[in-house]
């Protein structure tokens, strides 16, 4: 066990060079890929060094011994993601601390980031840096990598940005290029592999009563946009669908769908395909039950059932003049909540785009689809919300709005085909000049396309990790402090999945329960804390214990470096919250028990950390923020 833990078992992971021997103080042993997760089950001194007998799991399976001191220690399964490079700099891998931290501290950092910078650009090496972060952008979910975080605190920088300072490690095998492979060479290689850039625009309509309009405008902008991509030879670099949305057909059947594929954009031949598959799109006969739609059922249709993997630029454009219907109604399909669609439209890479047609019969909806849309539109990485209201949702501002979209995305694949470089890339992001300049549409759509791209060449040129070992890096970019670079995934096991499933689903039931009683709420949590293993003799009785002191969360929570509203809610907070906030807090944990099923059914995205381990210590990737 982990020094004063009862559930955590003490890991660590191999560094290159590890050796696995069959006795303490052999010479020659089995060399083990780096960063492989071992399990300890013993400890020996043997010729004045420390030895580990190992083993690839926790079910009584050892396999032989290793220095101590060829491996690193493992506490917490924590990993980093890159996010995507297109909005802010190349993360830079500080060879120590101290360096790091100057940069934080200092009132203007960028007096001393940019002569590292440019010593890097003409030199290739400083002093300080041990590596910078890959140009292009390695997606985690295709290619998995491990980034763990060793050690971190969080810091407050000169501007008032909550930092975390992170001690990381990082080892991959870096490719050698085939000889005579130059900087001409890889631009060519860049541009051959841009010809085979394609971008799907998937359209998510509110098909409910008064849509017609929009529906008639979408039909005529699509049918534009075809003639100029058919005109340009353009036709299979871009592809159209769309999907429809209603509400509950359980409470209304005359709605016929709750939402419905009209047009995959796989299938789709050209333009004239497209507007015959979509003939029959009109808007509802009957009323809905709420005045808020099931968009997040729309949205999710489009994730769930197109293959995205066929196209580099991922696109979903939202319209709709409604609220959505949130994850704990139970009119809700999805039973998920904004955040969630967000992250599950985040694993294959797609950027949600929201017209929201603020009709003034509408006017009482606005605020809160206004605030639900611009959290579902947040494109992971850039910091930007693809979210545009559209004034008392007039046709011809909502036209030339979806014309604008459309054609901002296929000039950029014709870009990107024609191998210039598109609006938003490093080249050009400064030109005032352009089109994009005046309108904050197309420029959020130049950046996004410029991130598609990035990532579409990371995963086309198999474009790895840096090959550090151990470093200090900071979550957020170190000038723009706003912009994440890095997202924290939990690993979790099969089991401590069902255990945060179990764990959460019993919290909401004494969440529940606390509408009426916090007192009762909080004994409920006590008697949980008991049945998860923790010591009841050690909880503590009064009103400011907090969820983390009753150890309900299981002690792989406990260590996160990192904020957790559960974890951190006491009985006083609870007392004082209004009841919509209690509401909130219910329906948030709700929608993240919906996750938790799906990443369960998820089987191609387990992954074994250690050759031969048991698949019941395989780990699945958990974004942190979908930890309660």
């Amino acid at each position: 066990m982990q020094e004063g833990k009862k559930t955590l078992y003490q890991r660590v992971l191999t560094t290159p060079g590890c050796q696995l021997v069959t006795a303490p103080g052999e010479a020659q042993g089995t060399a083990q890929p780096a960063f492989s997760r071992f399990y300890i089950y013993e400890r020996q001194q043997s010729q004045q060094q420390d030895w580990l007998r190992i083993g690839p799991d926790t079910f009584g399976k050892t396999i032989g011994w290793m220095k101590a001191n060829c491996t690193v220690d493992w506490k917490i399964q924590l990993t980093l993601a890159f996010t995507n490079p297109a909005n802010r700099d190349r993360l830079l891998f500080f060879k120590d601390r101290t360096a790091l931290e100057s940069i934080m501290d200092a009132p203007d950092p960028v007096t001393q980031i940019a002569p590292l910078r440019n010593k890097l650009k003409h030199q290739k090496t400083t002093d300080e840096i041990l590596a910078q972060e890959p140009e292009t952008f390695i997606d985690l979910q295709k290619q998995f990598y491990l980034l763990p975080i060793l050690s971190g605190e969080e810091v407050m920088t000169e501007e008032g940005f909550r930092m975390r300072l992170l001690n990381v490690a990082s080892v991959s095998e870096a490719p050698q290029p085939p000889d005579g492979h130059n900087a001409s060479n890889a631009t060519a290689d860049t541009t051959r592999r841009m010809k085979e850039f394609t971008a799907a625009v998937v359209f998510v309509i509110d098909s409910t009563i008064s849509m017609d309009p929009y529906i008639d405008r979408t039909r005529e902008a699509v049918r534009k946009i075809y003639q100029t991509i058919e005109a340009e030879h353009l036709g299979q670099q871009v592809k159209f669908g769309l999907v429809a949305f209603r509400s509950s057909t359980q409470a209304v059947s005359g709605l016929q769908y709750v939402s419905k594929m009209y047009a995959d954009p796989n299938t789709v031949k050209d333009g004239q395909d497209f507007l015959a598959k979509v003939a029959s799109l009109k808007q509802a006969s009957v009323s809905s039950k709420l005045y808020a739609e099931d968009a997040y059922a729309g949205v999710m249709t489009a994730i769930d059932n197109i293959d995205w993997h066929n196209f580099g630029a991922r696109y979903i454009v939202l319209i709709t003049d409604a609220s959505a219907i949130d994850g704990n109604n139970t009119l809700s399909s999805t039973g998920l909540d904004a955040s969630q669609v967000r992250l599950e439209a985040g694993r294959p890479g797609i950027a949600i785009y929201t017209l929201h047609l603020k009709s003034n019969a509408g006017k009482k909806d606005h605020a809160r689809a206004e605030s639900q849309y611009r959290d579902l539109s947040t494109y992971a990485g850039t910091n930007t919300t693809l979210y545009y209201p559209v004034n008392a949702g007039d046709v011809n501002e909502f036209g030339a709005k979806v014309d604008a979209l459309a054609t901002a995305i296929t000039t950029q694949v014709k870009a990107a085909y024609s191998g210039d470089d598109a609006i938003g890339s490093a080249s050009n992001a400064q030109d005032d000049d352009n089109a994009a300049a005046q309108d904050p549409m197309l420029q959020d759509s130049a950046l996004i396309g410029h991130a598609m791209r990035l990532a579409y060449l990371g995963s086309t040129t198999g474009t790895a990790a840096p090959p550090v070992f151990q470093a200090w890096i900071s979550d957020r970019d170190l000038i723009k402090q706003n912009i994440a670079t890095t997202d924290v995934r939990v690993l979790l096991t099969k089991a401590q999945l069902s255990d945060l499933n179990d764990v959460v689903r019993k919290v909401l039931q004494a969440a529940n329960e606390g509408l009426i009683s916090p007192a009762d709420m909080f004994a409920r949590l006590r008697s949980v804390a008991a049945t998860m293993g923790a010591d009841p003799n050690q909880l503590q009785q009064n009103s400011t214990s907090t969820l983390k002191d009753l150890g309900v969360m299981g002690e792989y929570m406990e260590g996160l470096p990192y904020h957790s509203d559960v974890l951190s809610l006491d009985e006083d907070t609870w007392k004082n919250w209004d009841v919509s906030s209690q509401e909130k807090f219910i329906r948030t944990l709700n929608s993240k028990l919906r996750l938790y099923q799906r990443y369960n059914e998820d089987v191609d995205r387990w992954v074994s950390l250690t050759t031969g381990s048991d698949a019941r210590d395989n780990v699945y990737p958990v974004p942190l923020e979908a930890m309660p």
